[in-house]
């Protein structure tokens, strides 16, 4: 496949291309690696890329043409993490603090993250984030600003907020440079929904 463009594709069609053999996780990985590479330096959704990511496609694709049956349906799917939920590999996990950039790297994936990668997702990248999730904000906090990430923009509308604290995992989505990210719940990541009148 030449070019692979997984805006506005769902993770069944991704599997069924997968499956069919019309994509590989290879070049779905490279796709959203290219797609980061054009957009990113604009959007800030992506605050780290996994250097193993395309070694573990290669691992995915080899696993599909042995196992035909029983592969799960995240099999070979990137996905992007949010910045405060830790991961065993050489990605940083700094809630977007410059602060923690030099910490050690966490020894255990969070729970979700090793959950993940049984069913096969690969981890492709740590996403933007409001810094510490606005957790040390006395007063209200930029949201979707961090130190170590930038100002994370809205795909739709550059002027707009992204909003709140998972915003880089939204935004990475939205644009269409990963078809899966994982966000929090922390102070309105999900729940809260803002209305202008």
């Amino acid at each position: 496949m030449d070019d692979v463009y997984i805006a506005g594709l769902s993770v069944a069609d991704i599997r069924s291309a997968l499956d069919s053999g019309n994509l590989t996780s290879l070049e779905l990985v490279k796709a959203c690696l290219d797609e980061i590479t054009r957009f990113d330096s604009v959007l800030r959704s992506v605050i780290e890329i996994n250097p193993e990511a395309l070694e573990i496609a290669k691992i995915c694709d080899d696993q599909r043409m042995i196992e035909i049956t029983d592969i799960s349906p995240l099999h070979g799917i990137p996905v992007l993490i949010k910045d405060n939920i830790d991961t065993a590999d050489e990605l940083n996990t700094t809630a977007g603090s410059l602060a923690l950039l030099e910490a050690p790297k966490p020894k255990e994936d969070a729970h979700i993250v090793k959950l993940l990668r049984e069913a096969g997702a690969i981890i492709l990248g740590k996403a933007n984030m409001s810094e510490w999730a606005f957790a040390r904000c006395l007063e209200g906090g930029i949201s979707g600003w961090s130190a170590r990430g930038g100002f994370c923009k809205n795909p739709y509308d550059l002027s707009r907020s992204p909003w709140g604290s998972s915003s880089g995992s939204c935004v990475a989505v939205a644009a269409g440079l990963v078809p899966l990210a994982v966000g929090t719940e922390t102070d309105g990541s999900i729940v809260t929904i803002p209305v202008q009148l």
